[in-house]
């Protein structure tokens, strides 16, 4: 850069200095002026404000909007006009109210009132999207552009025109070191930057009415947006409620309780001292073998004397074949809160002493289950 260029930065520097903390008093501008700008700063900070919420207000989630910006950045570098979208909540819902519906079936009532719900939600995310479109359009982009283009180039010239007024008043304050000329120079070219700076503020605030139309704009589409979104909800909401009168006509069923399943514990040569579970049966059904009572079932067991433990009774002579596998089951049985309890006193008329080479003595007692 010329030598004149860095001699003028820094003639305005040392006025902007002397203005700020000396207190020297600059060329002042008119009061028309003044107001123009401060109109036109308000304009700016509004439109970047409004900007921002609206982009809030068509996607609240700030994650969502954060990972948008970043597609559409990834898009930009690779030469795409746009990203893609983003997808709506209301049709994530809307999935996941179909997709459960679908597991559900068509026998059930919930079932198919989530598919219907699940395709208005689909139906409210492609409004959603709609919306979207039409406020960025015609409103976002129309705001964006006043941004970068309008009210940036009123910026430009006003600072502009601050750097010539600086650079006046520096020069007036020597007029003894500088010529005339030069002074006439610096009034001129702050007075033309003046001019146009002022020029481009009135014509922006006299044509605030392009803004009032993109505000209609954004009131219209959302309008659209609300009266589409109560029809789907309408034809939902009686979709729900002709499924709950038809829930309601039909018979209601009735829970019929299947037979419940039978624990065998007796032993046999095919089965040594195992537990199983036996075949369900009807409570009137019988065992072939079994005696035509009405009586009690009792099962009949050993006490060890020693450890107390119960073992289902079986001949002596079976007790000397039984695995030591099939033992500890049976033990395990014994000690069964389910069954302890249930043995009762020994009785007296039927206590007998056993001798086994595998334990201690025994002594039989019954159960009543």
């Amino acid at each position: 850069m010329s030598f004149h260029f860095y001699l003028g930065s820094a003639t305005k520097l040392a006025q902007k200095v002397s203005e700020k903390v000396g207190g020297a008093e600059g060329t002042k501008l008119d009061e028309d002026f003044t107001e123009m700008e401060k109109k036109v700063d308000t304009t700016t900070r509004a439109v970047m404000d409004i900007m921002t919420k609206t982009t809030e207000y068509l996607q609240p989630n700030p994650a969502s909007r954060a990972k948008m910006s970043m597609i559409n950045s990834m898009s930009r570098i690779r030469g795409q006009e746009k990203g893609p979208g983003y997808t709506q909540a209301e049709t994530i819902l809307g999935e996941s109210m179909q997709k459960f519906g679908r597991e559900l079936g068509e026998e059930s009532n919930f079932g198919l009132a989530l598919i219907d719900a699940g395709e208005a939600m689909r139906e409210l995310g492609e409004v959603k999207d709609a919306l979207d479109m039409e406020v960025k359009q015609n409103f976002i982009d129309p705001l964006q552009n006043l941004h970068d283009k309008d009210l940036k180039e009123i910026q430009h010239h006003l600072k502009k025109m601050e750097g010539r007024r600086l650079d006046f008043d520096y020069k007036k304050k020597r007029q003894g070191k500088v010529t005339e000329d030069e002074l006439k120079q610096a009034l001129e070219k702050f007075d033309d930057s003046k001019e146009i700076a002022e020029q481009s503020m009135f014509n922006l605030l006299e044509s605030d009415i392009e803004q009032v139309s993109q505000l209609a704009a954004l009131v219209q589409a959302q309008v659209e947006y609300h009266t589409r979104a109560a029809e789907i909800l309408t034809q939902l909401s009686s979709k729900v409620e002709e499924r709950i009168r038809d829930a309601s006509n039909k018979p209601r069923k009735e829970f019929l309780p299947k037979p419940r399943t039978s624990l065998d514990f007796s032993i046999s040569e095919n089965h040594n001292g195992g537990i199983h579970s036996g075949a369900a049966r009807s409570p009137g059904a019988r065992s072939p073998g079994e005696p035509r009572s009405n009586l009690p079932f009792f099962l009949s067991v050993r006490c060890c004397v020693h450890s107390h433990c119960l073992i289902p009774s079986a001949p002596s002579s079976h007790l000397h074949n039984i695995p030591l596998q099939k033992l500890t089951s049976l033990l395990l049985l014994s000690f069964s809160p389910a069954i302890f309890p249930l043995c009762s006193k020994v009785p007296s008329k039927i206590p007998s002493q056993v001798s086994s080479p595998h334990g201690p003595a025994v002594l039989s007692c019954t159960l009543r289950l």
